[in-house]
C-alpha cells in the first residue's frame, strides 16, 4: 500500500511508541509484506530466521525486534512486538469503511445483476458480465470484457497470521485485487487481496470453475486453470501457463512461462517453463511415466529375486 503523504522513519517511530536508528529522516513511501517490497517500503520482521532477508531486501525501514546494525541508506525502528505495530499503522493508513456504495465505476455495456454485492471504490470496465451472487470486496479493479461467473467471491481476506503462544492474530490487510482485460472466471471461485500489495490476474487468462488464487499471487496473460485449482500465497505464474484439475502450488514459487502442470500434480519447488509436469510432488512428465511404468513392474522383479 502507498501513503499520501509520505513520512519519514522518524514520523513512524513516533506513531508506534518505537525507536529509529539510522537515516531517521528516510522517507517512507508505502507498507509493503516482505514478499513485494521496494525502495521507500517498510516491512515487519520478528523472527530470526528472516532478519538478513529483511535487512537485505529492497525496503528502506525495517521495523525490527532486536537491536542490529542498520544497512546503509535504511532505518530501522526497534520495537517489542513488530508485527502488533505494523498492523496498526495499516489500520491507521487503510481503515475498513464497510460495506457502501461510494466510490464504485462500472463501465460502459457492463451488466451486472441486481443480486451482486459490490464494496467501496470498486472499478468495472467496459462490457464487462458479472452474474449473479458474485461478491467483488473493496478497492477491486476489474478491467473490460471480463465475465466472472455465479458466486465467485473476489478480493475476500488472505489466510494470513502471527501465531502467538495462545492464539492467531490476524494480519491487518491493505492489499487490493486487479483483474485485467479479457479474463474470465468460473463459478464459485476465491480470489484473495493481497495483504498489502494486489492479487493480480493478467489479460486473457481463463479461471474454471471451484478455483482458489492466493493473497498477493501474481497470475500472467493467457493462462489456463481448469477446475479445482489451489494456488496459495505470493505465487508467481507466468504467462501462457496451464494448471489441469486438482493441481496445487505451494506460497512463494514460480511456474515458468509456459508450463503445463498435469492434473492432482503438486509441485514442491519452482518449475521451469516449456515443460510438462506430472505427480505429487511433480517432475517432468516423461521421466513420471517412466516410474510409474517401472513401478507396475516391481510385483514381477521381486518374484524373479524371490523375494
Amino acid at each position: 500500500m502507498v501513503l499520501h503523504p509520505s513520512l519519514s522513519a522518524r514520523q513512524i517511530a513516533e506513531l508506534i511508541g518505537g525507536r529509529v536508528a539510522g537515516d531517521a529522516e528516510r522517507a517512507v513511501t508505502g507498507l509493503n509484506e516482505i514478499n513485494r517490497v521496494g525502495p521507500g517500503d517498510l516491512l515487519y520482521v520478528d523472527h530470526p530466521k528472516y532478519y538478513a532477508k529483511a535487512l537485505n531486501s529492497a525496503a528502506t525501514t525495517i521495523i525490527i525486534d532486536k537491536e542490529v546494525e542498520v544497512p546503509p541508506g535504511k532505518a530501522i525502528i526497534i520495537s517489542p512486538d513488530p508485527c502488533r505495530d505494523y498492523n496498526a499503522l495499516v489500520q491507521r493508513f487503510m481503515p475498513r469503511e464497510g460495506w457502501h456504495d461510494r466510490g464504485i465505476t462500472i463501465g460502459a455495456g457492463s451488466e451486472v445483476h441486481a443480486s451482486v454485492v459490490l464494496g467501496p471504490h470498486v472499478t468495472i470496465g467496459r462490457d464487462c458480465r458479472i452474474m449473479p451472487g458474485v461478491v467483488i470486496y473493496e478497492r477491486t479493479t476489474i478491467g473490460d470484457r471480463v465475465t466472472i461467473h455465479a458466486n465467485s467471491v473476489i478480493g475476500a481476506d488472505p489466510f494470513y497470521y502471527r501465531k502467538r503462544p495462545d492464539r492467531y492474530d490476524k494480519m491487518a490487510v491493505g492489499g487490493s485485487v486487479s483483474i485485467a482485460d479479457d479474463v474470465e472466471i468460473g463459478a464459485l471461485c476465491t480470489i484473495d487481496r493481497g495483504v498489502s500489495a494486489d492479487t493480480r490476474i493478467g489479460a486473457g487468462t481463463k479461471i474454471d470453475n471451484h478455483v482458489q488464487v492466493g493473497h498477493d499471487t501474481l497470475i500472467g496473460r493467457n493462462c489456463l486453470f481448469a477446475a479445482h485449482v489451489a494456488i496459495a500465497g505470493a505465487v508467481v505464474i507466468e504467462d501462457e501457463v496451464t494448471l489441469w484439475g486438482q493441481v496445487g502450488i505451494p506460497s512463494k514459487l514460480r511456474v515458468g512461462r509456459g508450463a503445463v502442470i498435469l492434473g492432482q500434480s503438486g509441485i514442491m519447488s519452482s518449475v521451469e517453463g516449456g515443460r510438462s509436469y506430472l505427480g505429487s510432488p511433480a517432475s517432468e512428465a516423461k521421466q513420471k511415466l517412466r516410474e510409474i511404468a517401472l513401478m507396475s513392474r516391481l510385483p514381477e522383479i521381486a518374484k524373479k529375486l524371490g523375494l
